[in-house]
């Protein structure tokens, strides 16, 4: 049985969200800046770096 991705992304790289925890899957689109990927999603982006220290008033 040969080892690889062939669908099962179990054997893909996977690293948690900055912004809510949640695990990432490697993406083929993120193949050239993956060690720099820390959003799961515009929204997680957005969030994290909008967010004041203290929350919303």
């Amino acid at each position: 049985m040969s080892t690889g991705h062939r669908g099962n992304k179990s054997y893909l790289p996977s690293k948690p969200c900055a912004a809510c925890g949640r695990p990432m899957s490697w993406r083929k689109a993120w193949a050239r800046t993956w060690e720099t990927v820390k959003y799961c999603s515009d929204a997680c982006r957005k969030r994290r770096a909008g967010a004041p220290a203290g929350g919303r008033p």
